[in-house]
């Protein structure tokens, strides 16, 4: 059970049976009267997002939330699968629950799969995920100009920007949480 004083950005709470995660805080203090506590809330199961003053003193009970190590198996009409790698129960997420990550998604992937209630619900990627260039423009010499990049296409179809050395069939390190490419990968 958490008080309004505990809140936080990136506490999650149960607000009418449904797990909600604080995107921002603010608290104020005015010259009299009870503190504020003014919240942007979204929720973890629809996504939509609102926000709320709460006074000093109320109470919140914490979401009833799990993280289970699973990895990707395939995409099919049913949805993203995922396998519990310890008990090899089998989980669908929906394309909306995937989101962005099904950029960086490939067979045998390790992610953190969020459940609430039993049923899962949304999923979290390792920082780094190694990927192999399908697509990519040759580079020409001479094209050395500052900071120059060029966009290739990786086995997932994410498209991004690279250094210009960087080949075709080679496999890059890229960073989950920017979508950038941060390093050459021998393999």
């Amino acid at each position: 059970m958490y008080e309004s004083g505990d809140l936080r950005k990136g506490l999650k709470i149960e607000i009418d049976g449904d797990p909600y995660i604080i995107t921002q805080f603010d608290f104020v203090k005015p010259g009299k009267g009870q503190a504020l506590y003014k919240c942007k809330l979204k929720n973890m199961v629809t996504g939509t997002q609102f926000e709320r003053t709460y006074r000093s003193g109320e109470k919140f009970n914490e979401a009833n939330l799990e993280e289970h190590e699973m990895e990707y198996l395939y995409t099919d009409a049913e949805g993203h699968c995922f396998m519990n790698t310890s008990t090899y129960n089998q989980e669908f997420l929906t394309a909306a629950q995937v989101g962005e990550a099904k950029n960086f998604l490939k067979e045998n992937t390790v992610c953190n799969i969020l459940f609430f209630n039993g049923g899962a619900i949304g999923l979290t990627l390792p920082n780094f995920v190694d990927l192999r260039i399908t697509g990519s423009e040759p580079w020409a010499k001479g094209d050395t100009a500052a900071g120059s990049t060029k966009p290739v296409t990786l086995e997932t179809g994410y498209v991004l920007q690279v250094p210009p050395f960087v080949e075709e069939g080679e496999l890059i390190r890229i960073d989950t949480r920017t979508g950038q490419y941060v390093e050459r990968v021998k393999g």
